[in-house]
């Protein structure tokens, strides 16, 4: 970074230092047509140097700023101060309009110090390196030597720095060395203490040799003897052997019997199950021609009449409208079709047990009219008698609901609830007769398998109807 034109060598103190003072007006004059001298700036100097600039540039519009810095003024200040330094002192050096409003700041902000500058006074409690980067910015006379006596004052700092440094660093390695010291005579205390024990341990240790060559001694006879035991032991073993194996062949033999005599034991018990289905069909058959001979000697007239048709019990009125069966997708429950597959079953549903687990939030004609045509299709599809009772407790009018054919609908008689309709239905079926009775109510379960009926959840059945 070149600076403004030096003193003249008169002016010079004696020990060659650049003026500090004032420049004669001549002087000054001689200067400002002289070539300019090349000033290195000390790097703390230089940093506060291009910070004074960096103020001025952040409050200059983008006409008024050097075409050389235009670019930072979008950056922010940390961004400026880490990429904007070398553009920023250039344009110190080489823009003298830059200078001037940076010199223009300065002396704004910084009245006193600048002034003081100027007048070739600077505080005697001013840091060097604040009063040379203000002489350098103003130009004032003996800038020079300001950055030189900053220069000198930096370079003492690094030397005192570093001789503090090495002052502590010889005292550390001090210490390292009284530590080191200790240590080793710490260690040599410990080496003498082991080097006892180990003389120690090598006389026990004779001590065990001698002892151990003569237990070898001994155990050497012993494994002769023991050797000779074993010869007699390993005769003996192998004669057992011997008598093994021969046991051995006598069982084989046996096994080879018994597997003869389980497997003509097992084509008995064949021939004897097959016998026995044959019986069984028999009798089956004999039952059957019995029945229908049975049939035909009393002359029975063909009747749909049903148990459950004699059951007293409400029901519904004449219909009105009818809801169509809807698919959902699920599983397909099959406990409740093995029970609807048996010849003659008669299915009960509990209505609204069924109704209020699957579509509880219809109103409740809704909600019989979806379970009563489902069952009908149920109906249809597997030829079981189906009865659907609701409790008609609570009802005060006469219930319209669509009457779908192979269903039978029946409502609870007054102070009567569905549960007790459904016992009813389940006691006046013959005995033998499969029953299923569709119910989550544990009460109406328990009571029905105690009848004979096969209680199923309500929940099966919703499935198997959402199925189709």
């Amino acid at each position: 970074m070149t600076a403004a034109p030096s003193p003249g060598p008169d002016d010079r103190p004696a020990d060659g230092s650049p003026p500090v003072g004032p420049v004669p007006a001549d002087d000054a004059r001689r200067d400002d047509d002289a070539e300019p001298a090349t000033v290195v700036l000390p790097e703390s100097v230089r940093a506060r140097v291009v910070a004074l600039a960096d103020e001025t540039l952040s409050g200059l519009a983008p006409g008024e700023a050097p075409a050389s810095l235009r670019p930072f003024l979008r950056f922010t200040a940390g961004k400026r101060a880490r990429h904007a330094g070398p553009a920023l002192a250039a344009a110190l050096e080489a823009d003298e309009p830059f200078r001037s409003r940076v010199a223009a700041r300065v002396r704004e902000r910084r009245a006193d110090l600048a002034a003081a500058v100027d007048a070739g006074r600077p505080p005697a409690a001013a840091e060097p390196v604040e009063v040379a980067a203000v002489a350098y910015v103003l130009r004032a006379p003996g800038w020079q030597g300001l950055v030189a006596a900053a220069s000198e004052e930096a370079l003492r700092a690094v030397r005192q720095a570093d001789a503090s440094k090495a002052a502590a660093e010889a005292e550390r390695l001090s210490g390292q060395l009284a530590a080191a010291r200790a240590q080793a005579r710490e260690e040599a205390d410990r080496l003498r203490a082991e080097l006892a024990t180990v003389k120690a341990e090598v006389a026990d240790l004779r001590r065990r040799l001698h002892k151990s060559r003569e237990d070898a001694r001994s155990v050497k006879e012993g494994a002769h003897l023991a050797q000779e035991q074993a010869d007699a032991v390993r005769a003996d073993a192998q004669t057992r052997v011997s008598a093994a194996e021969s046991e051995a062949r006598k069982l084989r033999e046996r096994l080879a019997e018994a597997e003869a005599e389980l497997e003509t034991a097992r084509r008995v018990n064949k021939e004897g199950r097959a016998l026995a289905d044959a019986r069984v069909r028999l009798l089956l058959d004999v039952v059957a021609d019995a029945a229908s001979g049975l049939r035909r000697e009393l002359a029975l007239p063909a009747t749909d009449l049903r148990p459950a048709d004699v059951i007293a019990a409400g029901e519904a009125g004449s219909a009105v409208s009818s809801v169509g069966a809807r698919a959902m997708a699920a599983d397909d429950p099959a406990v409740l079709d093995d029970l609807l597959a048996l010849p003659r079953v008669h299915l009960v549903v509990d209505g609204y047990n069924v109704t209020k687990l699957g579509y509880g939030n219809l109103s409740l004609q809704d909600q019989r009219e979806r379970l009563v045509n489902g069952l009908a299709s149920l109906a249809a599809r597997t030829g079981a008698e189906v009865t659907c009772c609701f409790d008609g407790a609570a009802v005060d009018v006469p219930v319209v609901i669509a009457k779908p054919r192979n269903v039978r609908v029946l409502f609870s008689l007054p102070g009567e609830i569905a549960d007790e309709l459904i016992r009813r239905l389940v006691a006046n079926e013959p005995e033998g007769r499969p029953v299923v009775v569709v119910s989550s109510d544990k009460e109406v379960a328990e009571g029905v398998r105690r009848s004979g009926a096969r209680p199923v959840a309500s929940a099966a059945l919703l499935k198997r109807l959402d199925r189709g």
